[in-house]
């Protein structure tokens, strides 16, 4: 994870002071890239605890294509009514959400919906007077992508999108990490390799960008098993990259510290389903970090 540390140091260090829409403050840089190589280990941050269980929930969760977070609940802590908190209850408790959310712990049409169902429209012709009926169907975009990528492993359009413009506003918080681009890379002596590019708007760099970086690592893993392919990298686009300033103290603390071994990643060799996937199936190997770092999530 040191391309994660520098990035963290570099926006510390070049950014410029923005006001945002939480209004916490931040210092901000436009535009980084990162590149993480599967191939060896698994881009754990290890300069403070990652929330492991956080991340693997939620990407289950996103397969699901759930947007209900008591559901998230039930995934992470056994119980869709735990007293326990995840990382989504904020959103799903925000006073300028809640009046739009159908049921208590409705999100709206959040990644995972928009993954699994998203909406367009079909038009037909069944009438007499010539103006065509139009409904609303579904495309699984993940279903689809799995498919492409056994199919026609070779195409430029391995494409999963969160971000619909026609539904913003029906979401407690339009997606982050809007787009992810997968690719199947041919390799000489051994298995394809499967890659993903992931373009991400905001980067919460302190608190979201190591989650980010483990999820859709962890996702090209599934994909790839599940595709009978070996891991290539992670590609992280990053746009508005920036520190709160209020998570000023604990960047500084985290940038004293000296990062610990990469883990390794272990799924079960069972799952060759990418619905099939429970907590159980998914474990990080070898993982050791410095404490946590505690610091207030703005919504």
């Amino acid at each position: 994870m040191k391309q994660y540390i520098d990035a963290l140091r570099q926006v510390l260090e070049q950014g410029v002071k923005h006001q945002d829409r939480t209004g916490t403050g931040t210092i901000s840089l436009f535009g980084l890239q990162q590149r993480y190589n599967l191939r060896s280990s698994f881009p754990a941050v290890t300069t403070k605890r990652l929330a492991w269980k956080s991340v693997v929930s939620e990407l289950l969760w996103f397969i699901e294509g759930s947007g209900d977070e008591q559901r998230l609940r039930e995934i992470l802590h056994g119980d869709r009514n735990s007293p326990k908190d995840t990382i989504w209850t904020a959103n799903a408790q925000a006073p300028y959400w809640t009046p739009s959310a159908e049921f208590a712990g409705d999100l709206g049409r959040v990644y995972g919906v928009q993954w699994r169902h998203w909406r367009t429209p079909e038009r037909s012709w069944g009438n007499d007077n010539g103006i065509p009926r139009v409904t609303n169907v579904e495309v699984d975009q993940l279903a689809n992508l799995i498919n492409d990528i056994k199919t026609n492993p070779y195409s430029r359009r391995h494409i999963l999108t969160a971000w619909n413009p026609g539904e913003l506003d029906d979401m407690a918080l339009p997606p982050c990490h809007v787009l992810a681009q997968f690719s199947v890379r041919h390799v000489q002596d051994g298995p394809d390799e499967l890659s993903c590019q992931m373009y991400q708007r905001s980067c919460d760099m302190f608190l979201g960008v190591p989650f980010n970086v483990a999820s859709y690592s962890l996702l090209t893993h599934m994909i790839a098993q599940v595709c009978d392919l070996a891991v290539g990298e992670f590609v992280h686009v990053l746009g508005d990259a920036h520190i709160y300033l209020n998570h000023i103290e604990q960047v500084n603390e985290q940038l004293k510290r000296e990062p610990l071994p990469a883990p390794q990643l272990w799924l079960n060799p069972d799952v060759r389903d990418i619905d099939k996937f429970t907590m159980a199936d998914i474990k990080l190997v070898d993982y050791q970090s410095h404490a946590a770092i505690e610091a207030e999530m703005a919504v």
